[in-house]
């Protein structure tokens, strides 16, 4: 079969771009061997969030009201209400005029053929988004009975009575706030000095600080040894440690899904970060394009999204004016934290001019009112003004850095922000405020 495009991955970056090449006049060919809408809709993103969903309710009513249990009963039927919703869009989406979903394993014959089960689909171009896995580190000895990633953690039917974490990371933030709320003894096991890495290093130890006030242990610069069916050897300052565990969840990164794409048959260069593109998303073979996790340029599904337009666009050669260097990203802890731009830290890497201005939650009437005074913005700019970077730890975190993603994309400066009506109340006159002070 001849088509115009094969995309070979039906997660965010796939099913986003065979619908925007669609409305744009080519023939699509889409292969998904799971279930549609990939890791983030049926592994990842939006089961993770209707946990933390489900943690923060129940946080509110421990709180405020009477003692709480977690049901995972409850929580099961609501993860697949909500994945089976979400999925049956996908599903319904891709069954438009000029998109052919095919189910089955898809590899490379050739640089314009593809092998799908029986049959052969050729096509002038072709877009891989076949995303990522879970990776596990390099431990000698490990139990694998005692051992879960992401996946299973979203699946449990009972509430581990003392669950280590291995990795600091997004998913490790995350599970170790779900899991405190829901009632665990959570211990998180961290190689570097600090959480979150890529994040601003005064918003990450403010949240790993918050997170140890709830009740969770961090041990930071330690080695993981050994996983066995009692618990986690791992070495700090020098000496070595065991803790007891009943469940273990490796949250050590994802690493690309390029086993079995048979890349060598249409020589596309790949190393172990994932697939090498250009900021088109070209591979080094024309007509090959490779978008999201399996690139490993920027794991995130609204990158992967976003980078399937791009794609799309220079198929079509068409211009755009998507900044892929403007990248929002936000941990849904409990409290949330999320950034885009330059940290400070980088700045002062750099030897940039720039100024740094902080707001905090304490003062603004709707955190008042929510109770959620425990938060800190901060704003940076350029020596002319120009914002470079939000990083923002609190109540709504992902929602005040996409206002600032938004405004940086048009390359705004602190002065305009401060002009801005915001509305009263909400927090988004933290914003305005931290403007004031520039």
């Amino acid at each position: 079969m001849k088509t115009d495009l094969i995309i070979i991955g039906s997660g965010p970056g796939g099913y986003r771009a065979a619908e925007y090449a669609a409305k744009n006049g080519l023939q699509v060919v889409i292969a998904e061997d799971k279930k549609v809408g990939g890791t983030c809709l049926n592994e990842g993103c939006i089961p993770t969030k209707t946990l933390c969903h489900e943690a923060e309710v129940l946080e509110v009513l421990k709180t405020h009201w009477a003692e709480a249990a977690v049901d995972f009963s409850h929580l099961n039927s609501r993860l697949e209400e909500v994945t089976g919703q979400l999925r049956t869009g996908v599903e319904q989406l891709l069954t438009m005029q000029g998109i052919t979903l095919v189910h089955g394993h898809a590899s490379f014959k050739d640089a314009h053929t593809i092998v799908i089960g029986e049959e052969e689909y050729e096509a002038d171009h072709i877009i891989i988004a076949t995303g990522s896995h879970a990776k596990m580190p390099p431990i000698k000895e490990l139990d694998a009975t005692m051992v879960s990633t992401s996946t299973e953690m979203l699946h449990l039917d009972h509430l581990p009575k003392r669950l280590v974490i291995v990795g600091a990371g997004v998913i490790g933030m995350e599970f170790a706030s779900i899991f405190n709320t829901f009632g665990s003894e959570v211990t998180v096991i961290e190689f570097l000095k600090e959480c979150l890495p890529s994040m601003d290093s005064d918003i990450a130890k403010r949240l790993r600080k918050s997170l140890e006030k709830r009740g969770v242990n961090f041990m930071m610069q330690s080695a993981v040894e050994a996983i066995t069916a009692t618990g986690v050897t791992y070495a700090r300052k020098g000496k070595q440690e065991t803790i007891e565990a009943d469940t273990v969840l490796i949250a050590t990164g994802r690493e690309p899904n390029l086993q079995g794409l048979n890349l060598e048959a249409a020589d596309i260069l790949a190393d172990r970060k994932g697939i090498t593109v250009n900021d088109n998303m070209q591979t080094n073979v024309q007509g090959i394009y490779a978008i999201g996790d399996v690139n490993g340029r920027m794991m995130l599904a609204h990158a992967a999204t976003m980078q399937g337009f791009r794609a799309v666009n220079h198929i079509l050669g068409k211009e755009d004016h998507i900044r892929l260097d403007i990248m929002p990203a936000a941990v849904f802890t409990h409290p949330e934290a999320a950034s885009v731009g330059m940290t400070e830290d980088q700045a002062k890497e750099q030897g940039l001019d720039f100024v740094c201005k902080k707001g905090f939650y304490r003062s603004n009437g709707k955190a008042l009112a929510m109770d959620e005074t425990e938060g800190i913005i901060k704003l940076l700019t350029d020596s002319q003004g120009h914002i470079i970077g939000c990083h923002v730890l609190g109540a709504h975190a992902a929602d005040l850095v996409q206002e600032i993603a938004a405004l940086m994309n048009l390359d705004t400066t602190i002065g305009q922000l401060r002009e801005m009506v915001h509305i009263h109340p909400t927090l988004g006159e933290i914003l305005q405020n931290i403007a004031e002070q520039f």
